[in-house]
């Protein structure tokens, strides 16, 4: 088990420049916020934080600065909206280009929503919950892949619940049969749509389906970068029901409902860990060589373990890709290099 212990912050003694950057989305609450102090105070990371709540992260970003004595900036950008995706990756690339960011050396694909009742759209058109947790981190990974550093990491965020055969995915199901034009557009013209909890587990198993697409992308153009999918668990306590009856939020953090879902097999996480854990994964030498693998944080431990039948799937992996640049409407001059 990974547990933080004995680390002594790091004031402004330590050198700002010269120090690799990581930008995580959702980096500023929850376990995003567990993670970017570890990635602050044990690995020295200088960090950018992207997301909606610009005072937010400007606030949590101070703390980091005077803890740590790092470098922090700040992206406003909201992952549901194309628009706000290209706007952020422009700030980035003209933080690189001035040498404002030394070197970029991964990003943590973390931000993601959990809605609850009628199907809600983005700005593009797009069922929100596919928008925010896929194609806004695809996009943002598409475009900056071309300027992280070789030997940097992308981890994306995902769920237990994309696997329907564990009892995480039994409690959600996945909508394997649609695909991700089907999933952008679910509810419209007349059909029906694909249910709160099934649009967010489907979500996340493209996630890792893109995750793996990569993977396999980046070793066939030689490429020295890792891309790596990561199950924090159930973690309750992050803001992931909010938009659940408050009732049920109140149940979700009781002991009694912890022992219930733990003796039905859910993957059960702990907000401080597993943002641990996925600074881990995203800065520790030891995982150097996790791309295309998938993590899991369960019950205090960090695990490497298969991830569902369905994420295999080389040839739906591929489907997936080739919808997928049709949605986010990526350009022939937004392709890296890399890819030839």
């Amino acid at each position: 088990m990974f547990s933080l212990l004995n680390v002594q912050p790091l004031h402004n003694n330590f050198k700002q420049k010269n120090m690799p950057t990581i930008l995580i989305t959702g980096g500023h609450s929850g376990l995003g916020s567990e993670c970017s102090k570890l990635l602050a105070s044990t690995y020295h990371y200088n960090l950018i934080l992207a997301g909606r709540s610009p005072e937010k992260m400007e606030n949590f970003a101070a703390e980091l600065r005077d803890s740590y004595g790092i470098k922090v900036d700040i992206i406003e950008m909201d992952t549901s909206s194309l628009a706000s995706v290209r706007s952020g990756v422009a700030q980035c690339y003209s933080m690189l280009d001035s040498g404002d960011i030394d070197s970029l050396q991964g990003i943590i694909c973390n931000a993601g929503v959990r809605l609850n009742g009628a199907t809600t759209y983005s700005e593009d058109g797009y069922e929100t919950t596919f928008a925010t947790n896929y194609l806004g981190h695809v996009l943002l990974t598409e475009l900056l892949i071309g300027r992280i550093t070789n030997n940097g990491r992308i981890v994306f965020t995902s769920s237990g619940t994309h696997d329907p055969d564990t009892a995480d995915g039994k409690t959600m199901r996945v909508a394997a049969e649609r695909s991700a034009i089907e999933l952008a557009h679910t509810g419209k013209d007349g059909k029906k749509t694909i249910p709160s909890g099934k649009a967010y587990s489907t979500s996340k198993l493209c996630i890792i389906l893109y995750a793996y697409e990569l993977n396999r992308r980046l070793k066939n153009a030689g490429a020295p970068i890792s891309s790596i999918a990561f199950d924090p668990g159930a973690t309750f306590d992050t803001g992931f029901l909010r938009s659940m009856p408050k009732l049920v939020q109140w149940l979700a953090n009781t002991s009694f409902m912890h022992w219930v879902m733990k003796r039905s097999g859910i993957t059960l996480g702990d907000v401080v860990l597993s943002g641990q854990f996925l600074a881990k994964i995203a800065a520790d030498p030891s995982y150097a060589n996790g791309s295309g693998k998938y993590f899991q944080s369960n019950s205090g431990n960090l695990i490497e373990r298969p991830s569902s039948k369905l994420s295999y799937d080389e040839q739906r992996a591929k489907k997936l890709w080739s919808d997928t640049k049709l949605l986010i409407h990526l350009q022939a001059n937004e392709i890296s290099s890399i890819f030839g």
